[in-house]
């Protein structure tokens, strides 16, 4: 898939001192938004969580590692989703034909310069704030580059796939986030406290429904370019009940450990409460999701993103209260 040919397509590529605002909302797609605003809730949720449960002072400093971390982080995420588009114009150009690259608003050349450019920014950023982040980033970005780039190319593979996300999504960063983040509190690492613990396995066991589920929607790109995903081998209905029932197990999950092993740290009835009610609008709104209808599924998937990202918000709130 390395030697992909430049896309058919009516668009001519955009260019950015000539057409700003066209070029900016077609990054702004590139970039994948809901994994960008996925990113930037686990950084400032990682820095609320270790300060609550460190009790340490917020000052300007770690502010501005909160903020440098963040824009690492983010340049880290573009890096990956981008690589992944470029491997993929193909594939996308049935998939998902929205995208830049497939859609030919971005010639594979401007894709290469902005993913070369914000791997190179990752890892300089991370590098000046610290050993931590810099190890965090630098592991992240080497399993990104794995899972897309042949000769490995892991997501051919449905359980590397699926591994590759849910490690970087969900161990990786969250822990990686919190030593970074106590180092700079308290000027010595820490060993991740119980609420980082769950919430990291919560994420990791959340991340593996996102992985398996995003693949549904993609059967006839994938089919026809040989990458091997569990809704091939399984089937989209097979697929589409265990990811519900994989997150069903994550709130349920929450909700007894916030009672009898984080009672201490974060409020457990705001913690259970919002799982229960969370729990119950995952199952109302699955009811009826036809999955012959392309449409309802990214609706559906683009809920559990959501879903995600008010883990991020729910969780910290829980440790503040």
């Amino acid at each position: 898939m390395s030697q992909i040919s430049s896309p058919t397509s009516t668009h001519s590529p955009i260019k950015l001192f000539e057409q700003p605002s066209q070029w900016l909302y077609a990054f702004w797609k590139f970039s994948r938004p809901h994994t960008i605003i996925g990113t930037s809730l686990s950084v400032l949720a990682l820095y609320l969580i270790t300060v609550t449960t460190t009790n340490s002072q917020v000052t300007l400093e770690s502010i501005e590692q909160l903020l440098g971390a963040l824009l690492s982080c983010l340049c880290g995420n573009v890096y990956i989703v981008g690589l992944n588009q470029l491997e993929d114009v193909e594939i996308d150009q049935i998939n998902k034909p929205h995208l830049p690259v497939a859609a030919g608003e971005f010639s594979r050349r401007q894709a290469q310069i902005i993913v070369a450019v914000t791997g190179i920014l990752a890892l300089l950023l991370a590098g000046l704030l610290g050993t931590w982040l810099f190890l965090m980033v630098s592991i992240s970005l080497a399993i990104g580059t794995a899972y897309s780039l042949p000769p490995i190319r892991l997501k051919r593979f449905p359980f590397w796939a699926a591994l590759c996300i849910f490690s970087v999504r969900g161990a990786i960063v969250n822990l990686g986030l919190f030593l970074h983040f106590s180092n700079c509190l308290l000027g010595t690492v820490l060993f991740p406290t119980a609420p980082v613990w769950v919430l990291t396995l919560f994420i990791v066991v959340f991340t593996f429904a996102i992985a398996i589920f995003k693949d549904i929607p993609d059967i006839e790109g994938d089919k026809q370019y040989n990458i091997t995903t569990f809704t091939i081998k399984l089937g989209q209905q097979a697929v589409f009940n265990l990811a519900r029932w994989v997150i069903t197990v994550c709130y349920l999950g929450m909700l007894i450990a916030g009672i009898f092993w984080l009672s201490a740290s974060v409020n457990p009835i705001v913690l259970g409460v919002s799982h229960l009610v969370l729990l119950g609008i995952l199952w109302w709104r699955s009811r009826n999701v036809d999955l012959q209808d392309k449409i309802a599924i990214a609706q559906f998937y683009q809920f559990i993103w959501k879903l995600f990202f008010l883990e991020y918000l729910i969780f910290p709130a829980a440790c503040l209260l």
